[in-house]
């Protein structure tokens, strides 16, 4: 399976990292250039910041630019692809459970990675490889740093992208509820920053880039602040719909993951 890592070029760190933990689990992988925040417009950051639940940092809409990127990649290559983000940190069991989900016809997207919140997953789980199960994906918003996507889901988000407005690369794709999503369990995916609260040991520190810019917009007016608030409010509900359709054959709970099994 082809293995898309997404890095800033001046994020030297966590290129060697990546490059450095990929050739130690035997992957061939390619560095996909990251959209920077120097890419994204004023004016451009002003019609987008408008469009989503909340006013979008530079930095989301840079990231988001970046997934949407890796996307379009995956219908031309008409084939899963892992997308890793440059901080992820990988099981040492990811080489097999790649092999096990490329031939798979029945996903649009499998989420590797957990990220210290709740999900809403399946009752009923599929055995995947060993003790990693493969479970129904209801409901999820935190991260998008390690995600196999197939050109099915690829083609939806892409057609979701024309007629809404970009947002968190996490949530939008979470709420795209038609898409046939799973999570791998134990998670075999971390970012870097989580490693303390799994109790896994890392010689690597670093913090989210999108953390890293907590100034909102200045001109978010209050006007707009008012149709936030009322996207918000249609988002949740849409979403506490979802959650009734899905009650019967789902539960809301922490997705496991073993220390051991990170190098």
């Amino acid at each position: 399976m082809q293995i898309l890592v997404i890095n800033l070029p001046d994020s030297t760190d966590r290129l060697k990292f990546q490059q450095e933990q990929l050739k130690r689990l035997g992957l061939d992988h390619e560095i996909i250039r990251a959209v920077s925040t120097n890419y994204v417009h004023e004016q451009v950051h002003y019609h987008l910041v408008l469009g989503w639940e909340r006013p979008l940092l530079r930095s989301e809409v840079a990231c988001y630019f970046s997934h949407h990127k890796i996307w379009q990649m995956v219908i031309k290559r008409n084939q899963p692809v892992l997308v890793l983000e440059d901080d992820a940190l990988l099981s040492r069991h990811v080489p097999g459970i790649l092999q096990a989900l490329e031939n798979r016809t029945d996903c649009d997207i499998v989420n590797l990675e957990v990220r210290g919140k709740n999900k809403t997953v399946g009752k009923a789980a599929q055995n995947l490889l060993g003790d990693y199960k493969l479970l129904p994906l209801f409901q999820d918003q935190q991260g998008a740093a390690g995600y196999v996507i197939w050109p099915s889901g690829a083609k939806q988000l892409l057609e979701k992208a024309k007629t809404v407005s970009p947002g968190p690369a996490d949530e939008f794709i979470a709420n795209t509820y038609e898409l046939k999503k799973y999570q791998v369990e134990p998670a075999a995916v971390i970012q870097l920053d989580q490693c303390e609260t799994y109790d896994v040991i890392s010689s690597v520190k670093t913090t989210t880039t999108i953390n890293a810019e907590d100034e909102q917009p200045s001109y978010v007016s209050f006007m707009a602040q008012i149709r936030f608030h009322k996207r918000r409010i249609s988002s949740q509900f849409r979403a506490m719909m979802y959650q009734m359709s899905i009650r019967g054959e789902s539960i809301r709970r922490p997705v496991a993951l073993n220390p051991d099994d990170f190098l």
